[in-house]
């Protein structure tokens, strides 16, 4: 079998991978190809799936990011002019199987699943991995009291020593 970076085979079963939810009800999250677990280093892939009625936190990041959405509906909310003191009023956009968007870098945004039945289901590509990310409580709150989490909760496990910020 051959093997990529940190010994990890080049071809494998996405059933087999390690996946959790992190503490977010709801959620399932499986890091198909991450940054310094499987030695990537512009990108990560996972795969996520929301239960009907979850979503993600008010959130914003250092890295762009992509969806391809496999199954199930949603709607993504985006402050594009989110470049203010705070998010504000974001745009709602709906989103479907075989649809796609993409999250600009500190681009405030969330996605929720709205259908009362399906998963919701993605592919989620980001940048510059790991992600620093900035949590929101609301769509008011400032930009300086977001909070930051980094490494966020699945990149967590790539760490052996503490993370030294590199800005």
């Amino acid at each position: 079998m051959f093997a990529i970076d940190a010994g990890f085979p080049l071809v494998r079963n996405i059933s087999a991978l390690p996946q959790s939810n992190y503490g977010r009800e709801g959620l399932s999250h499986i890091t198909l190809a991450g940054s310094l677990i499987h030695g990537m280093k512009e990108i990560e892939i996972w795969l996520q799936t929301f239960s009907p009625g979850s979503h993600t936190p008010i959130h914003r990041h250092s890295c762009e990011e992509v969806f391809v959405v496999l199954k199930g509906t949603g709607t993504l909310y985006l402050a594009s002019d989110s470049h203010r003191k705070y998010p504000d009023n974001p745009k709602m956009y709906p989103v479907f199987a075989n649809s796609t968007f993409i999250v600009p870098v500190n681009d405030a945004h969330q996605v929720w699943n709205t259908d009362d039945s399906e998963d919701l289901q993605m592919l989620v590509i980001v940048s510059r991995p790991p992600v620093k990310v900035f949590i929101y409580e609301d769509w008011s709150m400032p930009h300086t009291a977001a909070r930051l989490k980094y490494p966020y909760y699945w990149d967590e496990q790539c760490f052996d020593s503490p993370v030294r910020d590199e800005l």
